[in-house]
């Protein structure tokens, strides 16, 4: 098969430097979210500036310094489905930064996960393409290979439960069957997102540390649909509470490294 035609050259005919210089001082940790309007929230909240743009063709991408706690953090918003996810980071780490921390939304797979519980990847079901072109063929990817003791720790401290287990990463939310759903589980998968498989591949290829958590949304381990917090809209001030877990995660990474 195609996909299992791995090619680690790093001799790229494209590459993001080609169009993007390093910028003097960027910040080391870098936080994205996917929601437009938890990303709109977050920017208001922190005041902060605006030290770069990527572009493509659906137009450009800020990304802004913020400080939290004294620490210089880059956030940016990240790009729905692992393609233009994993292009616009890598178009991000191209500007600078050592480390990538990721908040998104997902669906659940157990439903006995509340809405907006957090989810802790260990594993991440490669059920997309792009992954492939950045790791050798496989089923799974192991995932979170830094960092995940210390967010426990942060969770633990700040009063937030949690779940940790395999995430199912698909390219195709609208033919995610009752079939493929059984069998996603019987894998051990507690929830579904775009993203995760590709962002840690990249990474790992790029030798960049990653970390991603997750809230929860929709329920898919029912008869029929359970849309719960889905819409970026709903309960976006507890969203944003969860986000800001984010932030303390940098800054604690940026006192471990300075």
């Amino acid at each position: 098969m195609i996909l299992e035609e791995f090619d680690s050259t790093k001799n790229e005919i494209i590459n993001p430097s080609m169009l993007y210089g390093k910028i003097e001082h960027f910040p080391d940790n870098i936080v994205a979210v996917f929601s437009h309007q938890l990303f709109a929230r977050l920017t208001e909240f922190f005041n902060g500036s605006i030290i770069a743009e990527t572009h493509d063709v659906d137009g450009s991408w800020p990304v802004y310094e913020v400080t939290y706690k004294g620490k210089r953090i880059a956030l940016t918003k990240g790009r729905l489905g692992a393609p233009a996810c994993v292009g616009t980071f890598e178009d991000v780490l191209a500007l600078g930064g050592k480390r990538i921390i990721l908040l998104g939304n997902c669906g659940v797979l157990n439903k006995s996960i509340e809405d907006c519980g957090i989810i802790i990847p260990t594993k991440a079901i490669r059920d997309e393409g792009t992954s492939y072109h950045y790791a050798p063929a496989s089923d799974m990817i192991r995932v979170n290979k830094h960092h995940t003791d210390l967010f426990k720790s942060i969770c633990d401290e700040f009063g937030y439960s949690y779940t940790e287990g395999t995430t199912w990463t698909t390219d195709a939310f609208y033919r995610e069957t009752p079939k493929k759903i059984a069998s996603r589980k019987a894998m051990g998968a507690v929830c579904v997102e775009m993203e995760c498989a590709a962002m840690q591949a990249m990474c790992d290829f790029r030798g960049v540390e990653f970390f991603q958590y997750l809230y929860a949304g929709d329920n898919l381990d029912h008869s029929a649909w359970e849309p719960r917090s889905v819409m970026g809209n709903i309960r976006l001030d507890y969203k944003e509470k969860i986000a800001l877990l984010a932030f303390e995660l940098a800054a604690r990474l940026d006192d471990c490294i300075t």
